[in-house]
């Protein structure tokens, strides 16, 4: 242990507080008592628990200085959402790296330290470990790096969240009731009335009722009663009481009568589950328990007891040394207790037939295991075995090992001595030879799990074939060619995710094969397979199905999806058996016609080159259910049947993305049990109301992108529709859907609708209705207020009103489409931001939580801002992405201890790094959320995916943690992903560092798609670009996407985002290119427009508007007198857009000097004090130009700074040059801002000089935002906002900005017209009289660079 370092003296010596204890202690700590209240919601701390400067200051002398947070005892119980201590005060101890928690427990007088993972388990620290260091360790394998950030992240209480000190062992009411329950309450002995009730100790624990003396209740006599099988029954001639009896014909009674109702409960909740019993079962798992309860060694009944996730110690009064006292135990779980070492003593226990020691870091076994002779089940998963004892043989009657996850590199020898067992389960060790003469040696063995070891080759001592394995699994493993055909028994194997060429195997007794995801050119199974039921070999490289399955004559599930077939066998087509065919995602160009009835039930044949199908597919397929040729070139359908009455049973057809016209309708008249039809992506003009009358059992119906003009009024007979997607037409009608009982879900987003007519009441099934993209939709009050109740209603925003000069950012649009599927649930959400970071960038992301909503909503409220901090205190591109995903993932608190979510952010900014490329483009993600950029048509894939299936990497690092991977593929059961946001509780496992890519963006660059899991499943990446490349509104191609995701088979959550860029000259802002703009915060004196770009959509309709509406505030900085800053912040940049300079370079073309482009938003608090007579202050004279109402504005701005040398000391910048310019000659053009918020993105908007009058628009509100007096949103958390400034205006003597009065909203700031003129005129004299300061040669040639990114 290294030297502990002294504690902070010198400032910090008036910490003391008068009349308490010294806080000084010795050895370096120093401990701070303070008032800090908790967080009810999160139960962390809130800000007012941070330390003050002083503690800073000495943190900052040496890295390996901090602090830890130590809390008292608490008592929680099931129906409190708070936490009450027991101590009403947080110590707050500074210390260092190598303080150990010994010394810290001397100075505050406490016998032990506790420490809490992520609100879960409680364990005690050894009395030389050093609780800094665990904390500094535990951040530097999250993802921190610098050390300096390290030490900042540990001083932040939300911490606690995830890691958290106890200065005593806290406890949970509900954990103690169900460990043990005693008190002294009055107690009758029998059924009788002949024994008086007298005070008792009573305990309740384990199986046992213990009634003894209250004053020799350890000497004295105690009566033990047997629940298990027993009676627990209410007394009803006494208030609060309980008769407790034991089973069998002499059972005894002890009547015990309580004192509150409360307790009572307690008791017979508790009770009554001991009784309802059969076996004597205790379970105390997840208890944080060090040793036994006492009192349980008084129920020598005990059969089985489950001390699973605890941390048991061995040399303890009811330690594990202790646990052969139960005579009769013969079942123990011991699991994830973190012993190290393995308990001899439990060898002492002959009884144990099933003994579980799995995660517990055991490196060997002992001999004595095998005086264990009745075990039967030894479960050592999850430990760093690598070989095991020869006296583990021994033990004849054990039919069950589990020693998967371990560091073995063989199967052990003494398998062949194990008789009795019949599998050899050894899952996650690193095999990398599959011996498969030693498995012919044991007889006895019929399944081998040997998934995720690191099997490259097999190897055959002899010939002889194996009669015994029935059962194989070789997943995940690194085979390249597998010759099983020694297994002439096989019936079942299990090869997927190898990369195997050549698979041979025998087909005696074959009944199921499993071999997807590998390069299978051949697979050669003989004799013909007669006993084969279902053959799955998607994902391969196979140009044919074999001969060998066309025979098989019993097969029934046949998947070759995803290979290089051009031709299905009419053997295969016609098979007598085969009721499920997977044929999707190859070359096949027709299919054979088809003679004989046939019993197929599913066929799958999309992504191929089919023009037509079987004219008798339908009428020999009578139990044809599913069909899905989707994404073919079929121009036709065939009939239905060959006579006037149908016997179709088609219930599922999927027909999206083909080249069928209206003539294909009537055919669909023909299935009449038809319920889901998707016909998305066709060429259908017209659906004739006729035969859409006669689908009465329709209950979905997406017929989106398509050219329809109306649906049919006879829509309103399909009584079951609860599904209606028509996005992306031409439809003008708003369709009668209304009327139907059952429709929960209407898309008509992207067409042409004017107007809705509604009834007088809405059906109370409808939870979603978009109406996203109809430019032309007015909405009445009326109708809005019917719409009221609908879960979701998705509309446009309204644009706010601006004069025809706009001015809007050309570099990217986005469209948004979620589809929640067959699920209830969306657990989705998407971030957009067009204007990020006073507008010079943006940022897009997308948050999936699979099965939870909670963290994917607070990630989309919460990561932007995140960002935006991080942003200005790192320019480089890893860290601050980095930095974002581990903060985000420390603020989702209590939230994100049990859940997690994927999560995938892009950032767009401009690149000062490349002179060559105007932005770049940073992307991060954890989880299965991706991002592909498409660059000259090709996609550029911009993240990974984290999943134990698509990355060795990870999936060895997870086992090298020895986490459980469950058959699933999902760490302990829970999940497939190893990085994530959340799920705290599996860390080390699952981390939140995400994967970084940087990405110059060019005029290549034409979009950029995110989606998440679902969106990747079911398209690929050139599939998705292809499908969108030439679509105009980005609102309808992510809608597009997610559409053809659900008609290629997604059923669950679908989410896609479509980014477009128009990175190119022709968006260059150039002087040279016709285009003056403004500067970094000066405004330029016109704006001229090349070839303005076709509007698009607003990106609020992309989804989110009104389900999650962050509109900004419309109190906007628009008057004629800008603000400037005070003494105390640089003011060259205000001044800089005024300079005269050679030309104005955008960040497409930045001239080319040594200075760096930096934005340096500052939070300041704008104070305009006006008297009634207009005059501020400060000042003598009123700002000429402004007529105000007199009141005080406070909003938090960022002020734009340039980076530099210091510019305060130029001569440009004199005080005599910062005279009054409310509005310079010439310009007609004034800038209104609109708010930056951090869901949906902000406008710089332009308004006209000669419009005096401010427009007035209803104020919005800002999620997690409040809204002031002047009706402008400020978010919380320290948001940062978009404030522009246009020209010079005086200089204030204070320490504030001189700023423009905002308006109340009930204000109106006018000009009156007959001033108007009167007005400008004075403006233009004092413009002209205004002494210009010409800036010399060298300071001229040293100003920083500067980029035109207002817009």
């Amino acid at each position: 242990m290294g030297e502990v370092e002294q504690g902070p003296t010198g400032p910090l010596e008036p910490l003391e507080t008068p009349g308490a204890p010294s806080s000084r202690r010795q050895g370096g700590i120093r401990v701070l008592k303070r008032n800090m209240k908790h967080n009810g919601s999160r139960n962390c701390l809130n800000r007012r628990s941070k330390f003050g400067s002083r503690e800073r200051e000495w943190l900052r002398e040496d890295v390996k200085r901090g602090c830890i947070y130590l809390y008292g005892a608490e008592t929680t119980t099931a129906t409190t959402t708070t936490t009450s201590s027991t101590s009403s005060d947080l110590h707050l101890v500074l210390c260092t790296v190598d303080t150990p928690a010994l010394e810290i427990c001397a100075g505050e007088g406490r016998e032990s330290l506790y420490l809490q993972l992520h609100g879960d388990l409680v364990r005690r620290l050894e009395p030389t470990e050093r609780p800094l260091q665990i904390i500094y360790d535990y951040l530097s394998r999250l993802g921190f790096d610098d050390p300096l950030r390290i030490q900042e992240e540990a001083t932040n209480p939300d911490l606690s969240c995830m890691l958290r000190f106890y200065g005593e062992k806290p406890c949970h009411m509900d954990h103690l009731d169900r460990i043990l329950l005693s008190g002294i309450y009055n107690v009758r002995k029998g059924k009788t009335q002949l024994h008086k009730w007298a005070e008792r100790l009573v305990v309740l624990c384990g199986t046992c009722l213990i009634v003894s003396s209250v004053k020799d209740y350890q000497t004295g006599k105690m009566h033990i009663l047997p629940l298990v099988g027993g009676k627990v029954e209410e007394v009803k001639r006494r208030q609060y009481s309980l008769a407790f009896s034991s089973a069998g014909a002499q059972a005894q009674t002890y009547h015990v009568s309580f004192e509150t109702l409360t307790e009572y409960q307690r008791w017979q909740r508790q009770a009554s589950k001991v009784v309802s019993q059969r076996i004597s079962t205790v379970d105390l798992s997840c208890y944080s328990l060090e040793e036994v309860p006492e009192h349980l060694f008084y129920s020598q009944d005990i059969t089985y007891l489950n001390l699973r996730h605890n941390f048991m110690q061995l040399e303890r009064p009811g330690g594990l040394d202790t646990l052969y006292k139960f005579s009769q135990l013969k079942g123990l779980n011991l699991s994830h207790n973190k012993l190290g070492l393995f308990p001899v003593l439990l060898c002492e226990i002959p009884t144990l037939t099933e003994l579980n020691l799995s995660c517990n870091g055991f490196h060997d076994l002992p001999k004595q295991i095998g005086s264990l002779l009745n075990l039967q089940t030894l479960c050592l998963d999850g430990n760093f075995l690598t070989t095991l004892p020869e006296e583990l043989g021994n033990l004849q009657q054990l039919s069950s090992l589990g020693i998967s996850f371990n560091n073995f590199n063989q199967i052990p020898e003494v398998y062949e001595k194990l008789t009795m067992l019949d599998k050899v389960v050894m899952a996650g060790n690193r095999l990398e030879i599959l011996n498969l003469g030693l498995l012919n040696r044991m007889s006895h063995i019929k399944h081998v799990d040997l998934r995720m070891n690191h099997l490259k080759t097999t190897v055959a001592e002899n010939l002889e074939g194996n009669k015994y394995i029935t059962h194989m699994d070789l997943r995940d493993n690194h085979l390249t060619d597998l010759d099983l055909s020694s297994l002439c028994s096989l019936e079942q194997l299990h090869c997927e995710r190898n990369q195997l060429r050549e698979l041979t195997l025998s087909g005696f007794s074959l009944r199921t094969l499993y071999a997807n995801s590998n390069r299978l050119t051949a697979v050669n199974v003989y004799p013909v397979p007669s006993l084969l039921s279902s053959l799955e070999l998607s994902r391969n490289l196979l140009e044919c199905v074999p001969d060998w399955a066309c025979e098989a004559k019993k097969i029934e599930i046949l998947d070759m999806s995803y290979n290089l077939l051009t031709e299905v066998p009419m053997r295969i087509l016609s098979s007598l058996s085969l009721r499920k065919l997977m044929l999707g995602h190859n070359h096949v160009q027709n299919l054979p016609m088809l003679v004989e009835h046939i019993p197929l039930e599913v066929l799958d044949i999309q992504h191929n080159l089919l023009t037509r199908l079987p004219d008798t597919l339908f009428s020999k397929a009578l139990n044809l259910r599913y069909l899905n040729a989707s994404a073919n070139s079929l121009e036709s359908l065939p009939s239905a049947s060959a006579g006037e009455e149908s016997l179709s049973a088609l219930q599922l057809l999927y027909l999206t993305n083909n080249l069928l016209t209206d003539q294909c309708v009537p055919v669909l008249v023909g299935h009449p049990h038809l319920r889901v039809l998707h016909l998305a992506n066709n060429q259908l003009q017209t659906f004739p109301a006729s035969k859409l009358n006669k689908l009465e059992q329709l209950e979905e119906l997406n017929l989106s992108g398509n050219k329809l003009k109306t649906i049919p009024t006879t829509i309103a007979n399909c009584k079951r529709l609860h599904t209606l997607v028509a996005h992306s037409n031409n439809i003008s009608i708003f369709p009668e859907i209304l009327q139907l009982p059952q429709i929960q879900f209407v898309d008509l987003s992207c067409n042409d609708l004017t107007e809705i007519l509604i009834p007088e009441a809405l059906p109370a099934t409808l939870q979603d209705l978009d109406l996203t993209g109809n430019t032309n939709l007015v909405l009445e009050h009326k109708t809005l207020d019917t719409f009221s109740h609908i879960t979701t209603l998705k509309i446009d925003q309204k644009p706010l009103p601006t004069t025809d000069s706009t001015v809007t950012s050309t570099f990217w649009s986005h469209g948004l489409a979620e589809m929640a599927g067959q699920r209830n649930k969306l657990c989705i959400s998407a971030l957009a931001v067009d204007n990020f970071a006073e507008g010079v960038g943006a940022v897009y992301g997308m948050f999936d939580g699979d099965r939870n909503e909670e963290l994917p909503r607070l990630l989309q409220c919460t990561m932007a801002d995140v960002l935006l901090e991080e942003v200005q205190q790192s320019t480089n591109d890893t860290v601050f992405m980095v930095n974002t995903f581990l903060v985000s993932h420390r603020k989702l608190g209590m939230a994100g201890q049990k859940l997690g979510s994927s999560a995938l952010l892009c950032y767009i900014r401009p690149d000062a790094a490349d002179p060559k490329s105007s932005f770049s483009l940073t992307v991060a993600n954890v989880g299965t959320c991706q991002a592909v950029l498409c660059r000259s048509g090709k996609p550029v894939p911009l993240s990974k995916v984290f999943s134990l299936e698509q990355d060795s990497e990870e999936s060895q690092r997870v086992k090298d943690q020895k986490a459980i991977i469950t058959e699933d593929n999902k760490v302990n059961g829970v999940t497939c992903c190893t990085r994530m946001l959340g799920c705290t509780y599996l860390y080390p496992w699952i981390l939140p560092r995400p994967h970084i890519s940087s990405t110059p963006l060019t005029i290549q660059d034409e979009l950029l798609i995110l989606g998440n899991k679902s969106l990747w499943e079911h398209l690929s990446y050139i599939e998705a670009i292809n499908a969108v490349r030439h679509v105009q509104d980005p609102l309808a191609a992510a809608k597009k996407l997610c559409t053809l995701a659900q008609s290629y088979g997604c059923q669950d959550n679908v989410g896609a985002m479509v980014v477009y860029l128009n990175i190119g000259e022709e968006g260059c802002t150039c002087e040279m290119n016709g285009l003056t703009l403004l500067g970094p915060v000066g405004f330029a004196s016109s704006t001229i427009i090349k070839d303005p770009p076709k509007p698009t959509t607003p990106s609020s309709s992309s989804g989110i508007a009104s389900e999650f509406s962050s509109e900004m505030s419309t109190s906007e900085v628009s008057s004629e007198v800008g603000s400037t800053a005070s003494d105390e912040h640089n003011t060259g940049g205000l001044d800089a857009g005024l300079l005269p300079r050679s030309d104005r370079r955008c960040s497409l073309h930045p001239t080319p000097t040594s200075g760096i482009f930096q934005r340096q938003p500052s939070c300041a608090t704008f104070s305009s004090n006006q008297s009634d007579n207009g005059l501020d202050s400060d000042d003598d004279q009123p700002v000429e130009g402004v007529i105000t109402n007199g009141s005080k504005v406070e909003v938090e701005v960022d002020i734009h700074c340039c980076r530099g040398r210091d510019l305060e000391n130029s001569p440009i910048l004199t005080k005599k040059s910062l005279t009054p310019c409310p509005v310079e000659r010439g310009r007609g053009l004034l800038l209104g801002i609109r708010r930056q918020n951090s869901v949906n993105s902000g406008i710089l908007l332009p308004v006209s000089k000669d419009r005096m009058e401010l427009q007035k628009s209803p104020s919005t509100s800002c999620l997690y935002g409040k809204k002031l007096s002047n009706g402008s949103v400020v978010p919380l958390e320290d948001s940062l906002n978009l404030i522009e400034v246009a020209t010079e205006v005086p200089k204030k003597k204070t320490g504030y900005f001189a700023a423009p009065t905002q308006l109340e909203p009930e204000d109106q700031f006018v000009v009156p017209r007959d001033l108007e003129e009167e007005v400008k005129e004075q403006m233009k004299q004092h413009h002209e009289s205004r002494p210009e300061s010409e800036p010399s040669e060298e300071d001229r040639t040293e100003l920083p660079e500067e980029f035109d990114t207002a817009l």
